[in-house]
């Protein structure tokens, strides 16, 4: 494992360690900008919209995201690493979609 690798896993490992959501917004407030907040919360509401089977134009007006910002997150909802496919199986089980 490279030192960039373990730097990386290192961060999944203590955001791994935050017991509740408080906590969790907490440590990313610390962590981000504002507007990278804003971009990570953006994109993942766009993700939910596409994965209920919202089109494009729909989400636009609803979220503001440019087109990019949408075609990106399809992609990665259809080529990705399916982190957002696992965390929406977790998300109905818990019964949070």
């Amino acid at each position: 494992m490279t030192k960039n690798q373990e730097k990386t896993s290192d961060l999944y490992a203590a955001i791994m360690k935050l017991k509740n959501e408080d906590m969790c917004v907490r440590f990313f407030q610390d962590l981000c900008t504002v507007s990278e907040l804003r971009a990570i919360e953006q994109r993942f509401e766009v993700a939910k919209m596409l994965d209920q089977g919202m089109i494009y134009n729909e989400i636009l007006e609803k979220t503001g995201a440019s087109s990019a910002t949408i075609s990106r997150v399809n992609r990665a909802l259809h080529y990705g690493a399916e982190g957002y496919k696992d965390l929406f199986e977790l998300l109905e089980e818990d019964g949070n979609s």
